[in-house]
């Protein structure tokens, strides 16, 4: 076995580092004669074609995954379109639902309540503990639009990550799931004998608290070079989490900073053909909000920046903003409400409780309705024709997954707005031909996002994610449209352009924690952008 040793500069400081090797082919005798791996590509792909249910083609891609994880993402990359759905949602939904039935063998850290005091040498038995570069965090409290589903979570970690690999060339080796599992409040997998997860009922939120303590403090001694990706945890424990860790750990929470980041990206695109075919400026753009848990309050936030962004105050920006949740309207003389709606309570509307969803657009005018509700069918023929009446182009995003849970379907809304509509959704929906055009919707999927923004902190060896840099990630994207999507009104670009789109995003989030001070790469600050787009595009990992 031969080691390759690479000088690298480092801060000032000469060191030399192991070339990674490509794995040697099998000893003649091992393989059949003729076995040639662009024929066994093909071969794959007829194998997993043959699968007529998603979540059988999800099984035989985790063990694809498992035997061959070059062929994986070669596939993946060559076929994004095609593998995303399957190893993220809607299936990956499915997956976590059927987890412990479908359980072949482990993957990723599963590190439990029980663990409490021990975090640290648990962590210490991941076998690469050195190449640890992203880590993608869940305690199955609020999977999706599924609910608590314990353990039974970790295939969220696993499919992020798994993107993480094709979307931003993060080697599969510096990656690691991991699953918290502190109880689950869902009685059916308590009482469920196949269930892999502990059986008991979550603990209170003060020993959560304090075992999350640990574990983040753990987490810093063990993996030093790590990003932390926070994922489907409750809407109390997120924010909760992510305002007492993201000062002091680079960590981010994908629910609140990418989901956000990544709409403000389509809005941005959507509210320009809006204003064009409405005369209107941007500023008088109105948002209505379905749904005010973490993702939906945590859009809100970010979707402030593109009024501030057009020169409006804070005051200004949030005054265009509503939330509306499972009690209607969101407003001060409503009474009590959870801490995080409180930012944007109403407090120019004391009527009585407004409920239904077509008057409550009627009474604001909105320009633009985002769901993030888990509501099936909340969007319906009246509240999308109420919107064509009062918008040339009305803006409709249906962000909850998986497709079962969106608030409308791509078709509806094409129908119901004369096709109208400009549309982005949470989870894919096919193209549709109106009037002998063919109108394609937007998909607000956070892969978009999270693949370059984490490249870009993990190369800048940020010490935090701020939201400048959060806001670079999603002005990246808004930007990477080539013309002849713009040509096609389309508001995110291919997915099959994900490298590029990732590398252009991890150059901007560079730029931007070096302007926030919080990079440790100081050794990229003196290149300039082509010579920075180049060094991320040489660091991306190709199967």
């Amino acid at each position: 076995m031969t080691i390759v040793l690479n000088p690298v500069w480092s801060n000032g400081v000469q060191k030399l580092k192991v070339v990674s090797q490509t794995p040697a082919k099998p000893p003649r005798g091992l393989l059949p004669p003729v076995h040639n791996d662009e024929i066994h590509a093909i071969r794959c792909l007829q194998q997993l074609r043959s699968k007529d249910k998603p979540l059988e083609k999800y099984i035989y891609l985790s063990q694809l995954k498992d035997a061959d994880p070059a062929m994986f993402y070669r596939l993946c990359l060559q076929n994004m379109a095609e593998f995303t759905p399957l190893i993220y949602t809607p299936t990956v939904g499915d997956a976590c639902l059927q987890y412990s039935q479908i359980f072949r063998r482990p993957e990723g850290l599963f590190i439990s309540i029980k663990d409490k005091g021990n975090i640290g040498k648990i962590l210490r038995n991941w076998p690469r503990i050195d190449e640890a570069r992203i880590s993608v965090v869940t305690d199955g409290s609020r999977i999706l639009g599924l609910g608590d589903l314990g353990v039974n979570g970790m295939p969220i970690s696993i499919g992020k990550l798994s993107l993480y690999v094709a979307g931003a060339g993060i080697r599969p080796e510096s990656t690691i799931p991991i699953c918290l599992d502190l109880g689950t409040d869902t009685q059916r997998y308590l009482d469920d004998p196949l269930y892999l997860g502990l059986r008991q009922k979550r603990v209170p939120m003060e020993e959560a608290a304090e075992f999350m303590e640990e574990f983040m403090r753990e987490m810093a001694a063990t993996f030093p070079k790590l990003l932390i990706q926070f994922e489907d945890f409750s809407t109390d424990k997120a924010f909760a989490y992510l305002e007492s860790f993201r000062h002091r750990y680079p960590l981010f929470n994908d629910d609140i900073q990418g989901t956000g980041a990544v709409v403000l990206s389509g809005f941005l695109n959507a509210a320009k053909l809006s204003s064009a075919a409405s005369g209107r400026p941007l500023t008088d753009h109105r948002i209505l909000f379905l749904g005010a848990g973490s993702a939906g309050v945590g859009v809100a936030m970010q979707l402030m920046s593109f009024f501030k962004l057009q020169g409006l105050s804070e005051e200004e920006a949030r005054d265009r903003i509503y939330l509306v949740d499972s009690q209607g309207l969101i407003y001060d003389g409503r009474g009590p409400m959870a801490e995080h709606k409180k930012y944007f309570s109403r407090k120019d509307y004391n009527g009585p409780p407004m409920k239904d969803l077509t008057h409550i657009v009627q009474y604001i005018q909105p320009t633009a309705l985002l769901g993030l509700s888990t509501m099936k069918g909340a969007f319906n023929q009246s509240v999308i024709q109420t919107m064509t009446a009062l918008n040339p182009r009305p803006i409709i995003f249906p962000l909850s997954n998986p497709v079962r849970l969106s608030e409308c379907e791509f078709h509806e809304a094409v129908e119901w707005s004369e096709g109208r509509v400009l549309f982005a959704s949470g989870s894919p929906f096919p193209e549709q031909e109106y009037n002998g055009r063919v109108l394609y919707p937007g998909q607000g999927n956070n892969m978009y996002i999270f693949p370059g923004l984490g490249l870009g902190a993990i190369l800048a060896r940020a010490t935090k994610v701020t939201d400048s840099m959060v806001e670079a990630s999603s002005l990246g994207l808004a930007d990477s449209l080539t013309a002849d999507e713009r040509a096609q009104d389309l508001l995110y670009p291919r997915v099959e352009r994900i490298r590029e789109i990732s590398a252009q995003i991890a150059l901007s989030v560079i730029r931007a924690a070096q302007k926030a001070g919080v990079d440790r790469s100081i050794d990229l600050r003196s290149m300039s952008d082509a010579e920075l787009l180049a060094f991320v595009r040489s660091r991306m990992w190709n199967p």
